[in-house]
């Protein structure tokens, strides 16, 4: 970094995060760290004559977005993919599919992401014979928004050979229809892990699907093509105002790209930090590799120390885990669970024995409790120390678990696009399978943070927009689903450290990010204009003006 050019910023409205010093007008940074925060008389004294000048004409200065919970390779590597957020109905679906087909006519399998679940209308689930009237001759298969489910065709089943079904691990379904044969929902990895192996997409899905390393390891132009998918990636983060990136799948291969590529630039365009992926057919002796990745990779750019499960799937397919049955199916609890609740707490004791951190998908309130208690085994095992182990999504919780987040120190992490009704995602169907007497405990960031847990923010990308600002207005304008519901909302500073200082501490970083502060890494976002001034419901319109990690700038609108 000694020969980065010294930046100044001047004339803004910033936002430190820093409760020492909330406020100011300008910025000084060297080195890739910031040297100053002031007054702009203040940093203009500081700076010399080569310093780079950006003058901010009063819009908002921040501390570099930090994107919590995101699947980097796979999202980079679907940014090609046809995108179906906010397409509903048959025909709309039709017009879209039929224009992407026509433009890919050399692709193996055709993708589609992003689909909700009540895309064909309410209480009509897709099919593959709704895809075989769309695309009948090529493989087509459509990834729901959560990636928990896939809907392919007829051509599609029978590349993969799941036409017939298929015995898999507990919580994974290819659905079987009365005839005998698949009617196209595969629920979970394992279902429709055969579709993405049949094209090669599995490659960027390795890290969710089996923690595993392709085999054979990519050489030559296969490698560069991955080192290409990840800079698009790393790029189309930067371009969103992020510095800072914890990534929710990984294997060993994704660091080996990311550290290539600092190699060759000597930086990232964004911090990154990169898991080992504990599936549940794993022996904790697998661990051994998860401590080798934190020792081998922890540059000021790229690290790991994560270990992220999953404990169960999602509501919409009744698959997340439930203290008590479904709302509209009364005869189920949801799973099966991932682990059971032992294995849970064996690998959590495990996990914190080593000093690592662990992250774990639970969406239902019955396996938020079987996370928590992992905790709170391990810290009668280990002894209690500052883990600040995660639990991810936590889309229902249970009343009487609210008060172990605050007591235990358990990062409460939570994405504002995902409650129903937010940022015009419907309400149906997952209010009503939640039930009513939950819904007070449903997406409940408010009630966690007033229970002492600290909440950082994320959008899950590629299963909600990556975008933060369209995340901070979800959160500041977050509506209840009945009038005698606590409100969850968030203030537009919390909403913002959510995305800022609370992504820092969940990575141990609060010491040298996360705030503009003397001395810490010169990770800033200056918007196009001023966030405060800005309407609550019109957030989503402000863009990143100037985008700079460790003093360099990765973006400049």
């Amino acid at each position: 970094m000694s020969n980065l050019k010294p930046l100044l910023i001047l004339n803004a409205k910033v936002l430190t995060m820093d409760p020492d010093s909330p406020r100011a007008e300008a910025v000084y940074a060297e080195g890739g760290r910031i040297v100053g925060v002031g007054t702009n008389g203040e940093m203009q004294a500081l700076a010399g004559a080569d310093a780079q000048v950006i003058d901010a004409k009063g819009s908002t200065l921040i501390p570099g977005f930090s994107e919590n919970h995101l699947h980097l390779f796979s999202g980079s590597a679907e940014l090609d993919h046809l995108q179906l957020g906010g397409v509903f109905g048959f025909e709309a679906l039709k017009e879209k599919a039929l224009a992407y087909a026509a433009a890919r006519p050399e692709e193996t399998v055709l993708y589609a992401q992003g689909a909700d679940y009540t895309i064909m209308g309410a209480g009509e689930r897709l099919t593959r014979q709704h895809l075989d009237r769309i695309i009948a001759d090529r493989p087509f298969a459509i990834v729901a928004y959560d990636h928990h489910t896939v809907w392919a065709n007829t051509k599609a089943l029978e590349l993969a050979g799941l036409m017939h079904g298929r015995k898999l691990g507990p919580g994974n379904e290819v659905v079987m229809g009365e005839d005998g044969l698949a009617t196209g929902e595969l629920r979970e990895m394992e279902a429709f892990g055969p579709v993405f192996a049949a094209s090669g997409f599995d490659r960027y899905r390795l890290g969710l699907s089996t923690g595993g390393e392709p085999d054979p390891y990519p050489v030559g132009a296969e490698w560069e093509k991955d080192i290409l998918v990840m800079r698009r990636g790393l790029d189309y983060c930067a371009r969103h105002g992020f510095t800072s990136l914890q990534c929710m799948d990984g294997n060993l291969y994704q660091l080996q790209l990311l550290a290539e590529i600092e190699k060759r630039d000597g930086f990232l365009p964004c911090r990154v930090q990169i898991p080992f992926h504990l599936k549940n057919f794993m022996p904790l002796s697998m661990l051994e590799k998860a401590s080798d990745m934190a020792a081998t990779y922890k540059s000021e750019f790229l690290s790991s120390g994560v270990v992220k499960m999953f404990y169960d799937g999602v509501l919409e397919s009744w698959t997340a885990v439930m203290v008590e049955p479904y709302a509209n199916k009364p005869d189920s609890l949801g799973g099966p669970s991932l682990f059971t609740a032992q294995e849970m707490k064996a690998a959590v004791v495990e996990i914190d024995r080593r000093g690592l951190q662990v992250a774990v998908h639970a969406i239902g309130d019955g396996a938020v409790r079987a996370v928590l208690d992992g905790v709170e085994a391990a810290e009668k095992a280990n002894g209690k120390r500052d883990s600040r182990h995660r639990i991810e999504h936590i889309e229902v919780v249970h009343p009487d678990d609210i008060s172990r987040f605050g007591e235990m120190g358990i990062i409460a992490s939570m994405q504002p696009p995902h409650p129903p009704g937010a940022m015009g995602l419907p309400l149906e169907p997952t209010v009503s399978m939640i039930g009513r007497e939950r819904w007070p405990y449903a997406y409940a960031w408010r009630t966690l943070k007033n229970a002492g847990a600290h909440i950082p923010f994320a959008s899950d990308w590629p299963v909600s927009p990556i975008d933060p600002l369209h995340g901070i207005q979800a959160a500041v304008t977050r509506k209840k689903w009945a009038e005698s519901d606590p409100d969850q909302s968030f203030s537009l500073e919390e909403a913002i450290a959510a995305y800022t200082s609370e992504g820092a501490y969940a990575e141990f970083k609060e010491g040298c990010k996360g705030m503009i502060r003397k001395g810490y890494f010169a990770d800033l976002t200056l918007l196009d204009s001023s966030i405060e001034d800005q309407a609550m419901d019109r957030i989503a319109e402000i863009r990143p003006a100037v985008v700079v990690c460790a003093g360099r700038v990765t973006y400049q609108a």
